[in-house]
């Protein structure tokens, strides 16, 4: 059974990414997409590295984690500050002649003359994707280092990262810190010397977010058959058991923290130049929780319906917020409690009965059925008299 089950996976993991990356590009670069739709779904792309960042935690190791839209804004901020920095001679305020240091026209609204020392390292694309990853991976491991070792989990630990993430959505909006404030950061030029808003660019940076998202799902599941994701599923079911066992359950949440941090972080990085956008707002309760909705619809533990999920919530938002914008939030909590109640493995879970219903190799009621004789049962060994003495 476990062999058909993943035969079923690697083959709806197999269209889905040749779908994805070979599928949409080629029908956009032939006028039977329009731009607008490969870059929203460039951003559902984006939010599908998240999603898996989410499953990797709730849906393997058993934590909830109500954080995960911070470290996906931190890899948003990261490569928005270079992005700022590229528009250079094409701020409002450069061609009115008032910044002549060619600072973000942020900073020069807020009165900044010069460029905060920290900002100067991401003139460099590569510092800026580093820091992409370093910046929420440290924090991540700071964090979780402590929490771990505290052996916070359940509730608690929910609670704690939704308390981070809201830390850090205060820090943001200060003005003071110069990462844009409430507005945060947009109107970016160029990326890599491209032209950020040239269709061209645009498909590339989705079929980039394409392939990262097929390279971390691969990953994933590596990591999930190897004896660590046998750890981290006994972690999930009876982490009692498993410090009996002997090993430091603390060490493996750690590292599996660590690494769905770098993956919705990496999501974040690829979300911003697509959308255009980047401000305090990606760090709101709803983020987090919308994260997790989208686990449970498409199926959490499984990697697949994660994308699945965030495909298909996030265009059922397009949607629903056009049409029936004042009724979104009902249809998602609706939503979420159908799923809950009556598709316990979400989407996923469905397409894998309806595919085993149509590709399951069935018996032929009609096929003669040969039976195999049983085998006869050895002879009795014969009685041995054995002589009076």
């Amino acid at each position: 059974m476990k062999r058909n089950i993943s035969r079923t996976e690697l083959a709806l993991a197999t269209i889905i990414a040749l779908v994805l990356v070979i599928g949409l590009p080629a029908l956009n670069a032939g006028g039977a997409v329009g731009n607008f739709t490969i870059n929203l779904w460039g951003k559902y792309l984006c939010y599908g590295l998240l999603a898996i960042s989410v499953d990797l935690l709730w849906g393997y190791t058993g934590l909830l984690s109500l954080g995960q839209a911070l470290f996906f804004s931190l890899g948003g901020y990261m490569l928005g500050m270079n992005l700022m920095l590229m528009i250079g001679k094409d701020g409002q305020y450069y061609k009115s002649g008032n910044n002549p240091n060619l600072l973000p026209d942020f900073m020069v609204f807020l009165g900044h003359t010069f460029l905060p020392s920290f900002w100067r390292p991401f003139n460099s694309f590569p510092i800026a994707v580093l820091m992409v990853v370093v910046v929420p991976g440290v924090l991540a491991l700071i964090f979780g280092f402590f929490a771990f070792r505290s052996r916070i989990k359940g509730v608690y630990f929910s609670i704690l990262t939704q308390a981070l993430t809201y830390a850090a959505y205060i820090f943001l909006l200060q003005n003071d810190v110069t990462m844009g404030g409430n507005n945060g950061f947009t109107d970016f030029k160029r990326i890599l010397g491209f032209d950020i808003r040239h269709p061209a660019t645009q498909r590339g940076l989705y079929i980039a977010t394409a392939l990262l998202l097929v390279a971390v799902y691969a990953f994933a599941r590596w990591l999930t058959t190897t004896k660590f994701g046998l750890v981290q599923r006994a972690i999930r079911d009876s982490e009692t058991r498993v410090l009996f066992s002997g090993y430091a359950a603390a060490n493996y949440k750690l590292f599996v923290f660590v690494v769905a941090s770098t993956v919705a972080a990496l999501g974040g990085a690829l979300y911003v130049p697509q959308v255009g956008i980047i401000n305090p707002s990606e760090l709101a309760t709803d983020k987090s929780l919308e994260a997790v909705v989208w686990c449970a619809v498409g199926g959490r533990g499984t990697l697949v319906g994660p994308i699945i999920g965030a495909i298909s919530v996030n265009w059922l938002k397009s949607w629903a917020t056009t049409k029936y914008p004042d009724y979104w939030l009902i249809i998602l909590g609706v939503l979420f409690i159908l799923v809950v109640l009556f598709l316990p493995k979400g989407i996923y879970g469905l397409l894998v009965q309806a595919w085993n219903l149509l590709f399951k190799p069935k018996l032929d009621p009609t096929r003669e059925v040969v039976a195999i004789p049983e085998a006869e049962p050895p002879p009795a060994p014969e009685h041995v008299s054995t002589p009076a003495k």
